[in-house]
């Protein structure tokens, strides 16, 4: 969305630009490249751009605002050590400088936080200290560890210094690019990576666009900039783990409002398309964070119908799990509009399947799953490989609601495409009444389920229950509890009482076709 205009002026960009231009950065880290991406070129018809933050020694952008912070400290600030709350990237720039500067760290980390990040760490001597299940917990665990001649806590994003040594990112592409580039994509968590970014960038080129991109279920500074003031989200997604931020930084957002164009959000499947992107351009393979800013390009094209123009992406970061890769993998088939899962009703009689098939003119049927019904009817999850995408779904569905066929397309849908494909095949028993269903977003440890159970008791049945890993810190659960409508009130204060997030999904087509 586009920024509102304001009555009053922030701070003069020129204040950053000088602060970047003296920072410390370059004592550590090196320039990262500026790479064409040759086939995001010729999809978006334009000139893409990708920098390459993914490069530094801690794989990330984040240690360029940490080691300018840390290098400022006096002497007796140095003595004191430092100490930060991080699930990862931020944890690893600022134990990477304490360890160039000879400066003890210690990182307090959600016990959530994949090993990967955790052992990352700690190969750079800082302490981890491992304490609940959120970022804000660890937030709090850190809060208690300062006081007077305790350590210094360095911000992952709301401090001048790192703002300006986030900055230098920008001052890089003042040098890179040729000419003033068209627009600059920058993915947005605290907001300060886009403020420094911002503020040299339009002290230097005034007419470059700077486009900040946000997950659709995490956007702190969209929201920010609609209502004119920070907003703090009740709660955020997690899939882009390092951008999950519920509030954009004061500092940030007084640099922002001033220097950001708009911002974009973008959907979990076009992040995991953009990580495809990357793979293919440069062979690297980007986090959901690092890979918003192609993702925000890619939409801002289709969008604006933009062509021949100057467009830059920031690969902030590639701090993933392995095992991430398959959940990836599995949304980039609907985010490429490569597959369609549907739900059709087709009439429960001999040959009816291989009619259904016919009527699919040759495509390929990725995935077939059947309910008998009753008598009449049968319920039929299917997925379908595409040739031509969104059009050919739609050309399809028409054809089969024209046969007569009861038709829900669920291809991009949350619920059908973690859960119900994988579970389809068992309706409720006769006996199972009073069902209600939700989806839940648990902690990935061991306790985390015991304590939910213990949480319900013996007050109200389990009926239904499926949990898939997707190799992130957080497991997605979709839970059917037997709650009596008598029961309704007490039920709505223990979940709301939960610390998990949860969606009911009661009324989801696909759930009611297929295991009601």
């Amino acid at each position: 969305m586009p920024k509102p205009a304001h009555a009053a002026a922030t701070p003069e960009p020129v204040d950053y630009v000088q602060r970047i231009l003296s920072s410390r950065v370059y004592d550590l880290v090196k320039q990262s490249p500026l790479e064409r991406a040759e086939r995001l070129s010729r999809l978006c018809d334009n000139d893409v751009w990708i920098k390459r933050e993914d490069l530094h020694p801690v794989f990330s952008f984040k240690l360029r605002g940490a080691y300018n912070k840390m290098a400022s400290l006096e002497a007796q600030e140095r003595a004191r050590g430092v100490i930060a709350a991080s699930a990862g990237n931020h944890a690893q720039g600022v134990a990477y400088a304490a360890q160039h500067l000879g400066i003890r760290a210690t990182i307090v980390m959600p016990v959530t936080t994949p090993d990967i990040k955790v052992e990352a760490v700690r190969q750079r001597g800082a302490e981890v200290v491992l304490h609940g299940d959120t970022y804000d917990d660890a937030y709090e665990a850190m809060q208690a560890r300062l006081g007077p001649g305790g350590p210094l806590f360095i911000h992952p994003y709301d401090d001048p210094l790192v703002i300006a040594g986030q900055g230098t990112v920008g001052l890089e592409l003042v040098h890179q690019v040729r000419g003033a580039p068209d627009a600059v994509f920058v993915p947005v968590g605290g907001g300060g990576l886009i403020a420094g970014v911002g503020a040299l960038l339009k002290y230097v080129f005034p007419e470059v666009r700077i486009i900040g991109v946000e997950p659709a279920d995490a956007g702190s500074l969209y929201a920010a900039l609609a209502a004119d003031e920070r907003v703090r989200l009740d709660r955020v997604g997690i899939f882009a783990d390092g951008v999950a931020v519920r509030q954009v930084g004061v500092e940030p957002f007084r640099v922002a409002r001033e220097v950001v164009d708009e911002v974009i959000l973008v959907e979990t499947d076009e992040i995991c398309v953009a990580i495809k992107d990357l793979f293919t351009d440069t062979r690297s393979i980007a986090e959901p964070a690092g890979a918003l800013g192609v993702a925000g390009l890619r939409r801002y094209v289709a969008r604006t119908g933009a062509s021949g123009q100057s467009l830059v992406a920031i690969e902030t970061g590639a701090n993933i799990n392995f095992n991430r890769l398959r959940y990836v993998a599995e949304r980039t088939v609907f985010g490429e509009h490569q597959e369609a899962l549907l739900c059709v009703t087709i009439p429960e009689r001999r040959g009816s399947f291989l009619a259904f098939c016919r009527r699919l003119e040759g495509l390929p049927i990725t995935e077939f799953n059947y309910r008998y019904h009753d008598v009449d009817r049968a319920n039929v999850f299917v997925g379908i490989a595409l040739r031509d995408g969104v059009a050919q779904v739609a050309a399809l569905i028409g054809r089969l609601e024209r046969e007569g066929h009861a038709v829900t397309d669920v291809s991009g849908d949350e619920l059908a495409g973690s859960h119900v494909r994988f579970m389809v095949g068992g309706h409720a028993a006769p006996t199972v009444h009073d069902e209600r269903l939700f989806r839940f977003v648990f902690p990935d440890r061991p306790t985390a389920l015991v304590e939910f159970l213990a949480a319900i008791g013996s007050r109200w049945n389990i009926s239904l229950f499926h949990y898939r890993n997707h190799g992130a810190a957080w497991g997605h659960v979709l839970v059917g509890v037997q709650v009596p409508s008598s029961d309704s009130a007490e039920f709505r204060a223990f979940r709301d009482n939960l610390r998990y997030a949860y969606t009911e999904e009661t009324h989801h087509p696909a759930y009611r076709l297929f295991l009601r």
